[in-house]
């Protein structure tokens, strides 16, 4: 419990504490949409490795694939904390990061014909709230909560 009245950062804007949660449902959503491509949405990943390479080669692909996830996964928290903790280049990680995941989402919208249509929606949730999660890091609190190092600089 934090009784003393000097600290060394002030406190947490709520403009972070979102970016924060917006960054932990889009992880989520990550992982929900990789296992649901690979063992429930029809064809699913394990169906359609297994029928082109066959079962101990599919199962050994899928493992290296969540093994990547999880590695991807891991990086992307870790760099959410730097930015919560006021790192002021984890937020511009998480910018261009998020920028990307939308841009590409954006290109890739039309190239395929994503049958249902509800998992083409499920499939860009992660982007969209990657994309989102920017927004509140850059609203006026959350701005003065990272340190300016260029001012200090000049």
């Amino acid at each position: 419990m934090n009784t003393g009245t000097s600290s060394a950062r002030p406190r947490r804007p709520w403009q972070i504490e979102a970016a924060w949660a917006l960054t932990l449902a889009a992880v989520s959503a990550e992982v929900l949409v990789w296992v649901l491509g690979v063992f429930v949405v029809a064809p699913t990943g394990l169906d359609e490795l297994t029928e082109h390479a066959g079962r101990g080669s599919a199962i050994t692909q899928l493992a290296l694939s969540g093994g990547v996830l999880a590695v991807f996964v891991a990086g992307w928290l870790a760099v959410a904390a730097q930015m919560r903790a006021g790192r002021g280049w984890a937020r511009v990680v998480l910018t261009v990061v998020g920028a990307a995941f939308l841009l590409l989402r954006v290109a890739d919208f039309g190239m395929d014909g994503v049958d249902p249509v509800w998992w083409g929606v499920v499939n860009a949730l992660p982007d969209l709230l990657a994309a989102a999660a920017v927004v509140p890091m850059y609203l006026p609190e959350a701005r003065a909560y990272f340190p300016v190092r260029a001012r200090r600089a000049a």
